[in-house]
């Protein structure tokens, strides 16, 4: 498949800070991710969203986030314990890799 027609079939921009957008993969009606079907079905070819889940900034951000996501996740508490180290290294492929944004469409428009 091509990257903008999967963009276009599996992607949507998210807002997130300061007027700006992340393009973001889509969920299903109950939040899911679009590939979860009993497990993740491109799970060797994830993204790096998905190869860094749960540790993302926000969910990191307290202890309330973590639970709420714990809560919510069907994969969480179900793999092995990741040391600090390894954490770290996945919050700096974060840092490392451009994450697509654009400025929000309706940014300034009152």
């Amino acid at each position: 498949m091509e990257y903008t027609d999967f963009v276009k079939t599996y992607c949507r921009w998210v807002p997130v800070e300061a007027g700006t957008e992340r393009l973001s993969l889509k969920e299903t009606s109950a939040l899911d991710c679009i590939f979860w079907k009993e497990g993740c079905m491109v799970y060797t070819a994830r993204p790096l969203q998905c190869r860094t889940f749960p540790f993302w900034p926000s969910v990191l951000a307290s202890a309330g986030s973590w639970k709420i996501v714990k809560s919510t996740c069907p994969g969480m508490s179900q793999g092995r314990l990741y040391s600090r180290e390894e954490i770290e290294s996945r919050l700096a492929a974060q840092q490392a890799e451009p994450v697509l944004t654009r400025r929000r469409r309706d940014a300034g428009r009152g």
